[in-house]
């Protein structure tokens, strides 16, 4: 099951400027959102490692932190575990050299490592990170819902590789509440429903949870057909990746619907 997306990090980084200038943050993430709308991993890469090197001349540090954590979350989702591994280090020791301290920038970047850790199987490093992360998130008075429900959200998974499913459950309670406030937080919900399913069945098995796991599918459904979301690219991708999961639990109808609306979307951009 796919998670939520924490790579962008938040608070106007980019308006402090290294030594010798630097890199053109939002244009950078709008060109990768651009190649990501349409699939272009290899696009994604090489617009990344281009940028990189360009902030690393200038001596960019912030720009360099900013596109390692898009390149966490790229080799994440392309499965390159040394490319997302190498990645995550740097942006570590990039934070070392920042001396941030305690800003979302901070915990953003441990949201995005653990994610990547936890999709590599690295649960116990993951949750190191998770902690971190959240330590900094619920410290700061008006921290986005959307960013704290990521985070309760994707800890939650790692919570239950690890077998600590009522700590899973809990931190799915709170990822439930906090999106209600997001913009357009449906779509998370649903991913949160999805991976409650899974954590049902880790439980409790397929027969013991089958009933609990169709109302978390069945809600899934609901939040993913809410008419006010808009149809983008970000809503093809969850559609996307959320139709394994419905097809594995014999929502067949379901996942076909969702792997056409996806391709209607990449089709029209």
């Amino acid at each position: 099951m796919s998670e939520w997306n924490p790579e962008i990090i938040e608070g106007g980084l980019g308006a402090v400027q290294g030594p010798k200038g630097s890199v053109p943050q939002q244009r950078i993430r709008e060109k990768v959102d651009d190649y990501m709308s349409r699939r272009d991993y290899d696009g994604v890469e090489r617009h990344l490692k281009y940028w990189l090197e360009e902030a690393k001349m200038i001596d960019d540090l912030r720009g360099q932190l900013m596109i390692r954590n898009e390149m966490v979350g790229h080799y994440r989702k392309v499965g390159n575990k040394e490319g997302a591994f190498e990645s995550a280090a740097d942006a570590i020791r990039l934070l070392d050299e920042l001396d941030y301290g305690g800003s979302i920038s901070v915990g953003t970047t441990y949201v995005n490592i653990a994610t990547a850790y936890n999709a590599f199987q690295a649960n116990e490093e993951s949750l190191e990170m998770f902690e971190k992360a959240r330590e900094v998130y619920e410290s700061i008075e008006g921290t986005p819902p959307e960013l704290l429900g990521g985070l309760y959200n994707n800890m939650a998974l790692t919570c239950a590789a690890l077998g600590k499913y009522d700590e899973a459950e809990a931190l799915y309670d709170k990822a439930m509440d906090r999106m209600a406030y997001a913009p357009n937080g449906v779509l998370e919900q649903a991913i949160t429903c999805l991976n409650r399913a899974n954590v049902v069945e880790m439980r409790d098995g397929l027969e013991g949870g089958e009933a609990r796991i169709n109302e978390l599918i069945e809600e899934a459904q609901e939040l993913l057909d809410t008419p006010s979301v808009p149809r983008d690219g970000y809503y093809a991708f969850v559609c996307e990746k959320c139709a394994p999961s419905f097809e594995y639990y014999g929502y067949f109808l379901v996942a076909e619907d969702l792997k056409e609306r996806s391709k209607k979307i990449y089709e029209r951009s």
